[in-house]
């Protein structure tokens, strides 16, 4: 796990190892064991380093790694699997001079080129200049975990974990007016057209499942997409098997994640997927007591304090605890804007900050995570309604059936008459919803009317054509959702050189989820109910049957009533008047304390937003 940094250009005076160490010194919170840099021969191609050590502490797995002396690599993240591939390569002939999952990255890819992406289960970014053909390969991993930034103009080609290393590079900050509209209009923080913009006009993301090719001696790039779910592949298959398959994939997933050279922890939210992990942690042989870490709210009507108790006593875990303020979250909110680079929904991550801090302060560099069950395998409560209209165009007594058993459990599930037009018109909803979405910018009437007409931009909305429900959550996982989490969860862990692993994200797992039925994924009235199925005699029944999780939720509606938070807000309300993107007259207008999961949140977006500025 690391920072990674990088130019190329044929004007070797823009090469150098001033300019590398200032893009790594801007990320230096991602990699605080050791800093590297190299320049070629040649002068135009420089890599640059800063290292997380998790995997072969010694000298011999430090960055930027040479290999064959050919390839030289500067990588961020860890291949799970490089065990397995490491030794699939030594029957091929090839040696390793360290025991780095880096070096097997290199050697996979001498081997099979730009195809040894298939071979890896992990999160990554990486960049590899290839000396002899005078090229860079650089490429991120299929769901998005690992960042990769990157610029271009005439003369060069920059890359790099974080968009202020680009900047620390000369890179000159221009605010993409369209992403920013959006971001204030609906709360879209990401294109699903082009998942490669950026808040930054001049600045791109390298988008999950992708590759670039970069020729040095023309500066060409050329872009190419190797890896995605096949949403419409389904299975037949028993409850029985399908239960033990789940079982199987994920108990792999979990055991190649404590892979490490350095103790694993685990977040623990009281939820059902981070419970999940640790259940399955429990099953594994590791030579130290486990630690989680958590964020409690006392007093808070969604405190999760009981629920994270339950999960520890159950397995006589020592869980430390964080326990996020108004106050601090006045006092740190600058720092968290750096960590992130881009706004945010709410202060939801900003207690997933403090868990990580947590970890850090008890010098646990490596957590495991819960992120992605919601997605994969439809845990939240806005998704009944997609499975009902699936079920309804099926069968409608399973339909009425299903809608009946959720509502015995007392669960809020959206429906209406709207529902039954969508489950047999579901291209004219979708039209419908984006229209819906577009009329709710251009008629925000606190946006200044030249900013909407300058920055409105129709082909950076979409909303997908649900038939069933492997629609929406391909959606979620692979285009608008998942994306915005797995951003917040690295930004926010890497400012404390922490690293964050996703057992729920092993390509292999989630494509299983995908190939499974619907009524695998909800069944009589439960969300995400083959997971209930394989946890229900490892975890308490409390947990496995919960129905009220809904993710990190701090009191966010307490604290923006506070008369400094409100100060913020004002000035951030205050800045974009000045900029000419609010009308001056919501000065006038009182501050909506809003709850972090609530829609129409306009003022904490005016406090994220005016942070670019």
């Amino acid at each position: 796990m690391c920072g990674i940094a990088g130019i190329i250009s044929l004007n070797t005076s823009l090469v150098t190892k001033e300019r590398i160490k200032k893009m790594t010194e801007a990320i230096a919170h991602r990699g605080p064991d050791g800093e590297g840099h190299w320049i070629n021969e040649k002068g135009i191609a420089g890599l640059g380093n800063r290292r997380l050590a998790i995997i072969d502490l010694s000298d011999a797995a430090s960055q930027p790694m040479q290999y064959l002396n050919r390839y030289t690599i500067t990588y961020n993240g860890e291949i799970y699997n490089y065990v397995e591939v490491r030794e699939e390569l030594k029957k091929r002939g090839y040696i390793f001079a360290s025991a780095s999952d880096t070096e097997v990255i290199l050697a996979a890819y001498d081997c099979y080129k730009e195809n040894c992406l298939q071979y890896f289960d992990g999160m990554f970014a990486f960049a590899i200049w290839d000396e002899e053909e005078q090229t860079l390969f650089t490429a991120r991993d299929r769901f998005g975990e690992k960042p990769f930034y990157y610029y271009k103009d005439e003369e060069q080609f920059l890359f790099a974990s974080e968009i202020k290393a680009l900047f620390a590079a000369g890179v000159k900050r221009k605010i993409k007016d369209s992403m920013l509209l959006n971001y204030l209009g609906i709360g879209q923080m990401q294109n699903p057209n082009d998942l490669s913009e950026t808040f930054c006009e001049n600045i791109f993301a390298l988008p999950r499942s992708h590759f670039i090719k970069v020729n040095g001696k023309q500066l060409t790039v050329n872009s190419k997409q190797y890896y995605d779910i096949d949403k419409e592949k389904q299975i037949d298959i028993s409850q029985e098997n399908a239960i033990e398959k789940f079982t199987e994939l994920f108990t792999i997933s979990v055991k190649r994640r404590l892979r490490s050279d350095v103790k694993v922890g685990t977040s623990l939210s009281g939820g059902l997927d981070s419970s999940s992990v640790v259940a399955f942690i429990q099953r594994q042989t590791i030579n130290y007591k486990l630690q989680t870490f958590s964020a409690v709210f006392p007093g808070f009507v969604k405190d999760e304090t009981a629920h994270i108790k339950k999960v520890t006593s159950t397995f006589h875990l020592e869980n430390f605890t964080t326990t996020p303020t108004a106050q601090s979250l006045i006092d740190e909110f600058d720092k968290l804007i750096q960590a992130q680079d881009e706004p945010f929904q709410s202060s939801s991550i900003y207690a997933q900050y403090k868990v990580y801090e947590l970890a850090k302060q008890h010098n646990i560099k490596v957590l495991l995570d819960g992120q992605g069950a919601d997605e994969i395998l439809a845990g939240y409560h806005i998704y009944y309604h997609w499975y009902w209209q699936e079920l309804l165009r099926n069968s409608f007594s399973d339909f009425k059936k299903e809608k009946n058993k959720t509502q015995q459990l007392n669960v809020n599930a959206q429906w209406s008459f709207k529902n039954y037009l969508a489950a047999f018109l579901p291209r004219l909803t979708s039209s419908h919803i984006k229209n819906k979405a577009l009329h709710s910018i251009t008629a925000n009437s606190n946006l200044q009317p030249d900013f909407i007409q300058h920055a409105f931009d129709t082909h950076s909305i979409h909303k997908p054509v649900v038939k069933k429900l492997n629609d929406i959550l391909f959606y979620n996982t692979m285009q608008l959702g998942l994306q915005d989490l797995l951003r917040f969860a690295d930004r926010n862990s890497m400012a404390d050189g922490v690293e964050i692993r996703l057992p729920f994200l092993n390509h292999e797992f989630v494509e299983f989820i995908f190939s499974l039925p619907s009524h695998y994924k909800i069944r009589n009235g439960f969300t995400k109910w083959i997971l209930r199925k394989a946890t229900e005699n490892k975890l308490p029944k409390e947990i496995v049957w919960r129905t009220d999780k809904i993710g990190y939720e701090p009191p966010q509606e307490q604290w923006m009533q506070e008369p400094l938070m409100q100060q913020y807000i004002h000035s951030a309300k205050q800045k974009l008047v000045d900029e000419k993107i609010l009308k001056s007259a919501v000065l006038n207008h009182p501050i909506q304390p809003k709850a972090a999961h609530d829609a129409d949140n306009f003022d904490w977006r005016y406090l994220c937003a005016a942070a670019m500025f």
